[in-house]
């Protein structure tokens, strides 16, 4: 019976490898995912923190290695797939996107750098966004021409108001400002002389010489004139007058002025979504928002607009930090505390799932297994702060939960009433195994996070949700499992207890795996088409799993 278990065809312990798999971080062996799915896997999750068992160097050098690939591969695919991640906003931040189109303008051929270089403007939506792409492009090539050409068309093609705003609101990142990039691009001679579609006017060049050289604000737009009086106002009422009039973004305003509440207040009126989530905790600390108040109502009914969320690429994510700190009632730092406000605790919850957009039901049975092992406990999903992959799976579980009914969810451990493997407790005096799991989107969000944070573990075995449904005689549609592949514990392949699961039941069960972190294994088998690879709190994750289940796809 010992060559069964080296080679056998129905049960082989992932510490064997299976024909086709390669061995993962942890000893087991997985399936390496494809060199698109690495880099989607990169572009939403990035790799900030690293994972439980690959430091952020490490995984970093992958990633690029993958993207590098990608590149070399099919250049124009790899531009198009990182204009369409960046575009849609379906990932949690843009410095993947922006690394990503930096290699492909350097390490590509020609036509891949050209059309990495006019991608740009999609990519680089702010100003903040071209620092980035510049720090990271100097990396890979100088600054030729192409490259002058490139952020000269970024400067000119923007109208004088919109160029004018981003010149207020971000004047300098990453060491790199707008007067170090048009002193580089020289956008008059690089881009108007040679481009007569994209006239350099002479607002902009009135703009350009503001910007590098400073001097007055005359003739320039109206927010460059109101910067330049909040940055001379002497109180914060003469700069929440200003706020008002000029409609100023906060980095307009002194940082004196930004401990009063009238500030915070003229602030609040013409906020962005994506600035408003950010400030809640600070606009609760001046007492702008408070219960009953005004700016309590203003958030709320901010944060309850679906359109406004569309339109401002508000990611999950950024949602679920926000949520999570502004519950705890201090930073994750531990600089500053503030009392949350129950509605804009609950606005912020009830936002989270706006931002994924509407999914459609499956009408099939689920059960969806979270990994809350040890191995996702390791690093931080898009590089947030104590944003573990288990905590995230969590919730990127209750955005499905919240749109079906039926389904069940189950966790990687074998507590009280749940199912545990034979074989003596190895884990703190736990037995791997699965365990029903009382978290619900009738729960507030944060509540239903933190229930799976403290949970006990054992070792990473992805078969487990399939070997649990056949025990207890479940009919499962399709298992959603959310891991980061490190599985290596188990009897049987995952793939295996899958098709010993269809055989037994007669149930064509389908599989989808939701990665979540940005390596390269995957315990979906490629060759079966009833196993799909998504990326976790990508923003199409949710409507993917749907049509998959649903058999759309």
């Amino acid at each position: 019976m010992s060559y069964l278990k080296r080679h056998g065809t129905r049960r082989v312990p992932q510490s064997v490898a299976l024909p086709g798999q390669v061995p993962n971080s942890a000893g087991g062996h997985v399936w390496a995912v494809d060199v698109w799915t690495r880099l989607r896997r990169f572009l939403v999750l990035g790799s900030e923190g690293g994972s439980y068992y690959a430091s952020e160097p490490r995984l970093t050098r992958e990633n690029a290695q993958a993207v590098e690939q990608a590149v070399r591969e099919d250049g124009l695919r790899a531009v198009a797939e990182i204009v369409a991640v960046s575009r849609e906003g379906r990932a949690p931040k843009n410095d993947p996107a922006l690394f990503a189109l930096a290699l492909a303008s350097g390490l590509g051929d020609e036509a891949v750098r050209k059309a990495a270089l006019e991608a740009l403007p999609q990519v680089a939506r702010t100003g903040t966004h071209l620092f980035r792409f510049a720090a990271f492009v100097e990396g890979f090539r100088g600054w030729g021409r192409s490259l002058r050409r490139a952020v000269g068309r970024w400067y000119a093609a923007q109208s004088p108001d919109a160029l004018a705003y981003q010149a207020v609101k971000y004047r300098q990142r990453d060491g790199v400002s707008h007067r170090d990039l048009l002193r580089l691009a020289h956008p008059a001679r690089s881009v108007g002389a040679g481009n007569p579609t994209l006239e350099v006017s002479d607002e902009h060049a009135r703009l350009f010489e503001w910007i590098v050289r400073g001097g007055s604000a005359d003739g320039l737009p109206r927010v460059v004139e109101g910067f330049a009086r909040a940055q001379e106002a002497g109180t914060a009422p003469e700069a929440a007058a200003l706020v008002r009039e000029y409609r100023l973004p906060r980095e307009a305003v002194k940082p004196e002025h930004l401990t009063s509440p009238e500030v915070w207040a003229a602030l609040l009126e013409q906020m962005p979504m994506t600035a408003l989530i950010r400030n809640l905790a600070t606009m609760t600390r001046v007492g702008v928002i408070a219960p009953g108040s005004d700016g309590s109502a203003a958030a709320v009914a901010q944060l309850g607009d679906a359109e406004r969320i569309r339109k401002a690429r508000v990611h999950p994510i950024a949602v679920l930090a926000a949520l999570r700190t502004y519950a705890a009632g201090r930073g994750v730092r531990g600089h500053g505390q503030w009392n949350p406000v129950r509605e804009v605790v609950d606005a912020l919850d009830a936002a989270f799932y706006t931002a994924f957009g509407n999914v459609e039901p499956t009408g099939k049975r689920l059960l969806l297994a979270l990994d809350v092992s040890g191995s996702m406990m390791g690093g931080s999903v898009a590089g947030v702060p104590g944003l573990s992959p288990r905590d995230a799976s969590a919730a990127l579980a209750l955005v499905t939960a919240a749109t079906e009914d039926r389904y069940e969810t189950v966790g990687f451990f074998a507590g009280k009433g749940g199912f545990a493997k034979r074989g003596r407790p190895q884990w703190a005096g736990y037995r791997d195994g699965l365990t029903p799991l009382p978290i619900s989107p009738r729960q507030r969000l944060d509540d239903a996070v933190q229930s799976v944070s403290g949970l006990p573990f054992g070792g990473t075995d992805c078969a487990l949700p399939m070997l649990y449904a056949q025990k207890v005689g479940r009919e499962i549609d399709t298992f959603v499992i959310y891991t980061d592949s490190e599985t290596w514990a188990g009897d049987v392949h995952p793939a295996q207890a899958l098709r010993d699961y269809r055989a037994s039941t007669g149930i064509d069960a389908r599989l989808v795996v939701v990665g979540m972190v940005s390596n390269g294994f995957s315990i979906a088998d490629p060759a079966d088409p009833g196993m799909l690879d998504v990326v976790g709190f990508d923003t199409a994750t949710p409507q993917l799993i749907s049509d998959f289940a649903r058999g759309a796809l």
